[in-house]
């Protein structure tokens, strides 16, 4: 611990850039408030003080800090006041409560009103520096899952218009496949089976997944949707099976998993190769007992939810290589549903091109373009790495710049007849890899991978034989978010 005296000078020391996030310090003892901001300084914040509760209020206002540090007697008022106004709907701000008093009273009521820690004077600056890093990498994750969670809502609002467009014998028998799984949701007292979707990236599974959900008795049900590639490593367990208040740092209340938000519906697992190995065990046990236990609690959940599951990786491959749980593919692979590729559905590719382009004229308030027979060929003569998603893109692209006029083979920018296969080959006798260092050879072929794909992550994951995580990182890493599709 560092006494006021000895404040100024541990100002003075140096830190590991954080990153320009904002501080706020509430604090009326100028000398302790000038040593933490000094020391915050250095270690690349942004940082603001205020000495009443009247100048924090308009200093949150004007701010818009990324985390608070309250003291909690201030010249005007209790700082414990200002908890509430931090942590309403319209804004979340995570605190860290200083107190010179060390009353267990206070930090307790700090605590039930919403604080994310606290310390008492005098403060260790190193402590402080790693309390306000770790309170701040927990904001982070918190609210990518509450976006995913709202994105997720808005959703399930859109999804009543579900379809899965096509005339050919593939897709009609996809059709018939789904309406049948979909009637099996309501035989009995027993669990509908375990249904896994396989095709590759951009074949509508998500798709798929909601027919079968609306096309059954559950349509009136909860459809909650995981995306396993996009769960935060850190928060996955707690996203997926629930947390009781207290659980890890941040958990200021109790709160359902998504598994268990899926009660009485359906919870379809998205990308479920790229769930880690720990959590397959552990969902295992969920479709096999159906009961979740939350993290940090002592009871099971009993869950009636029908189980879907989608990837566009190969899973008996995974197995062998030890990457992916044989029982849980077993499990899952009670009823299989195969998503064909787009190159496979002939002359679907047309009805959708006239559906997308009609839907996105729609979407833009522009006239809808009709298709010239050489850009119909075109569509017809391509490959379709990326299928109907690759597809629907390329169509609205194709909408914007024709302006009303009818879409040529030039508006829809496809490579040449004959290009597709030289840029999807692997002529490696002529890559400059030689000539670069690792950082350049590996920023340049996860770039040749992207382009080859059209900017599709997961699709370029799998060329590259990494996770989707980790190629996401690499592409951040790398500046390279430009050439990703999202």
């Amino acid at each position: 611990m560092l006494s006021n005296d000895e404040l100024l000078e541990a100002g003075e020391a140096g830190a590991t850039p954080a990153g320009a996030a904002r501080v706020l310090l509430v604090e009326d003892e100028s000398l302790f408030a000038r040593a933490v901001t000094r020391r915050l300084d250095s270690a690349g914040y942004a940082c603001e003080h205020a000495m009443t509760m009247a100048q924090a209020r308009e200093a949150i206002g004007r701010f818009a800090p990324d985390v608070v540090l309250l003291d909690i007697r201030l010249p005007d008022g209790q700082g414990l006041d200002l908890l509430p106004e931090l942590n309403s709907e319209a804004r979340s701000v995570p605190v860290i409560v200083l107190t010179a008093y060390g009353e267990v009273e206070d930090a307790v009521r700090a605590m039930k009103l919403g604080a994310a820690d606290y310390l008492k004077k005098p403060v260790d600056l190193q402590e402080l520096q790693l309390v306000i890093e770790r309170v701040l990498r927990t904001a982070g994750l918190k609210q990518k899952v509450d976006y995913s969670r709202s994105r997720e809502s808005h959703r399930s609002h859109l999804s009543d218009n579900i379809q899965m467009l096509g005339e050919s014998a593939v897709m009609r028998a996809a059709r018939e496949q789904v309406t049948a799984l979909a009637a099996l949701a309501g035989s009995g007292l027993a669990p509908p089976p375990t249904v896994l979707i396989v095709g590759e990236t951009g074949t509508g599974k998500d798709v798929a997944a909601r027919l079968l959900h609306r096309a059954g008795p559950l349509a009136d049900r909860p459809f909650v949707q995981i995306d396993c590639a996009s769960l935060p490593r850190e928060l996955i367990e707690a996203e997926l099976f629930g947390h009781e208040k207290g659980a890890y740092t941040g958990a200021q209340g109790a709160r359902a998993g998504l598994l268990e938000a899926a009660e009485g519906g359906t919870a379809f697992l998205d990308e479920i190769g790229e769930l880690p190995l720990d959590m397959q065990a552990k969902l295992l046990n969920v479709i096999e007992r159906r009961v979740v236990r939350r993290v940090g609690a002592t009871r099971e959940r009993p869950i009636a939810a029908r189980f879907v599951a989608g990837t566009n990786r190969d899973l008996p491959a995974m197995i062998a290589a030890g990457q992916f749980r044989a029982d849980l593919y077993y499990r899952l692979n009670v009823v299989t549903l195969t998503m064909p590729p787009l190159r496979e559905r002939g002359n679907d590719v047309s009805l959708l091109a006239r559906h997308f382009a009609a839907q996105m004229a729609r979407r833009y308030a522009l006239v809808e373009p009709a298709f010239q027979p050489e850009a119909l060929a075109a569509l017809q003569r391509y490959h379709w790495p990326g299928n109907v998603r690759e597809l629907k893109h390329l169509i609205e692209r194709a909408v914007l710049l024709c302006q009303g006029r009818s879409i040529g083979p030039d508006d829809l920018g496809l490579p040449a007849p004959g290009a597709t296969r030289a840029v999807a080959g692997d002529a490696d006798a002529a890559l400059p890899i030689a000539s670069m260092t690792l950082d350049e050879a590996e920023r340049w072929l996860i770039e040749r991978a992207l382009n080859k794909v059209r900017g599709n992550v997961s699709e370029a994951a799998r060329r590259l034989g990494v996770s989707r995580m980790t190629l996401r990182y690499r592409i951040e890493k790398h500046g390279l978010r430009g050439s990703i599709d999202e």
